[in-house]
């Protein structure tokens, strides 16, 4: 399963004396977030970060595209059907709930509702909900009509559902409590607190409360009557959403990865989709041989012994946001931007982070200079940072066309790659252009005399000699940006909580061996490039 397209890697052509190969394969989905069975029986997976919905046949396996990266719907995070086979979605980063016809025709049925975050059904009325700071709870109606308000202030309420009781059941995120309201409308009453992040609320075929939390992947099913609590699994943290099969089989999807898997009777998981990637974004390789992927709300990290992991993820306390590029740093600690434009110093084994700046414009890469300040890349203000350990910030460079790649030679000059422009730009006192024609460069690494661009909108990765300036191109057809033909809508992020935009970036990375790590961010792949033995 490829979200990118079905033939993704079969273009792949890489220059002679070089060898290609895969450190991540490809991701299934582009995250996944709220899920429902549809009309048709299949599993219906919306994709936030990536604008998709999918389907996938829970006895094959098999997944097809819906409603595709570039459509009529944007950034999807739940999902719900009515008894007419209706799809109702709402568009978390656009303030939307939207509705799908069986035809493929999309129209909006409510607007001006930041963060609209959970959606359920009942009896064909819609519920839901605002997934930010104070957020409130909604009937939507099909028709258009203005929303009727239930409740309001609430801390991060997500995925909901009606109970038998005839209440509307929903979790609050930042209070780690389940609330529920009349239908009819009154004033919330907490019924369940001391979770772990609770992502979603849903009830199964014989009336028991079901909830997933995110923090530390237990899933439980509550009685409402006597309160009795069953722990029926634990998984990897991350959850987002889950479904309830005709039968009671319970389905779950991982926000941070993009696994879709279901719940065996042992507790077990029986995969669908296997974990994978949001982007992968910036990477870096740390002194012990790490690979470090920005994945967006989480941090990736691959050993050299081949091990995954996830250090440090959004909600997780102290996690700097949604996170874009990524360096190595001193004793073990990495710096990143964010998309709320903060610089921070995060540490993965002990989880602290230390910001260094913020209130900056759209940041991509950064890497640490030989006097251990970090150089950024302002695309929003079309600047180069310097940013000191105590949080001085120095222009470097400033009118560029979005700089997005940045690498530093070990004379403290560094090279920018310029996406607005199309060329890579040498920093250093002055700004002067090394290689032109281009049409989006993003990442940059630097191997002695040879610097290393990845160029996102030719998908091409390329070689320049500092000395001569002869480049020649070493891999086409790489799995970064998007599909040929497919214009992704901007990602505007959610308000309070993940700022936008949340602007794509396929980074590079150099290993302590030569390698060359490529951020595959359409495709959720890490790839290898290293000279043929």
């Amino acid at each position: 399963m490829n979200r990118y397209s079905e033939t993704t890697g079969t273009g792949l052509q890489v220059a002679a004396g070089w060898q290609l190969s895969h450190v991540a394969p490809p991701s299934g989905l582009f995250g996944a977030n709220g899920m429902q069975f549809g009309p048709d029986g299949r599993l219906y997976v919306v994709q936030a970060f990536g604008s998709q919905v999918s389907a996938i046949n829970t006895s094959t396996g098999v997944c097809q595209t819906v409603s595709p990266v570039g459509g009529a719907i944007v950034a999807p995070d739940d999902i719900a059907f009515d008894s007419r086979g209706v799809m109702y979605v709402t568009e978390v980063m656009n303030g939307r709930v939207s509705a799908r016809t069986a035809d493929g025709q999309v129209r909006v049925v409510a607007d001006n509702v930041p963060a609209a975050n959970g959606l359920t059904a009942y009896q064909d009325r819609l519920f839901m909900d605002e997934c930010r700071p104070g957020g409130r709870l909604f009937e939507v109606y099909p028709d258009g009509r203005a929303p009727r308000l239930l409740a309001a202030d609430l801390p991060l309420p997500n995925a909901l559902s009606v109970g038998p009781d005839e209440q509307l059941y929903f979790p609050e995120i930042a209070a780690g409590e389940i609330w529920r309201v009349p239908l009819a409308g009154g004033i919330p009453q907490r019924f369940l607190a001391g979770l772990a992040v609770p992502t979603a609320v849903k009830f199964d075929r014989t009336g028991l409360l079901t909830t997933t939390q995110a923090g530390n992947g237990e899933i439980l099913k509550v009685d409402i009557q006597s309160g009795a609590k069953t722990s029926i699994a634990r998984v990897r943290p991350g959850i987002d959403n889950f479904a309830i099969a005709a039968d009671n089989r319970l389905f779950i999807s991982h926000f941070v990865d993009g696994g879709v898997a279901e719940i065996l009777s042992d507790g077990h998981e029986r995969v669908l989709v296997p974990a994978g990637f949001l982007g992968p974004f910036g990477l870096a390789v740390t002194s012990d041989g790490a690979l470090y992927a920005a994945d967006g709300v989480s941090l990736a990290a691959l050993t050299a012994d081949g091990r995954r992991s996830r250090p440090g993820m959004l909600l997780d306390e102290g996690f700097p946001g949604f996170i874009r590029g990524v360096a190595a740093g001193p004793a073990g600690s990495l710096y990143v931007t964010t998309s709320a434009g903060t610089v921070a110093s995060y540490h993965p084994g002990t989880r602290a982070a230390q910001t260094l700046a913020t209130g900056l414009h759209e940041l991509f890469d950064l890497v640490q200079a030989p006097d251990g300040s970090v150089v950024v890349t302002e695309a929003g203000e079309g600047r180069v940072l310097k940013i000191s350990t105590t949080g001085e910030v120095t222009v470097l460079a400033q009118g560029l066309a979005r700089p997005t790649g940045v690498a530093m030679a070990a004379d403290g000059s560094c090279y920018v790659s310029e996406a607005g422009k199309g060329r890579v730009v040498k920093v250093n006192n002055g700004i002067s252009a090394v290689l032109e024609g281009l049409k989006t460069p993003q990442g940059l690494v630097l191997l002695g005399d040879q610097l290393f661009v990845l160029d996102a909108g030719s998908k091409e990765l390329l070689t320049l000699s500092l000395t001569t300036r002869q480049h020649q191109t070493l891999v086409t057809n790489l799995p970064v940006g998007a599909p040929a033909g497919v214009t992704p809508k901007p990602l505007l992020g959610v308000p309070d909580l993940i700022p936008g935009p949340l602007s794509p970036f396929a980074g590079l990375a150099l290993g302590k061996d030569g390698t060359i790590y490529i951020a595959g961010d359409g495709e959720g792949s890490v790839l290898a490039l290293k000279p043929a033995s």
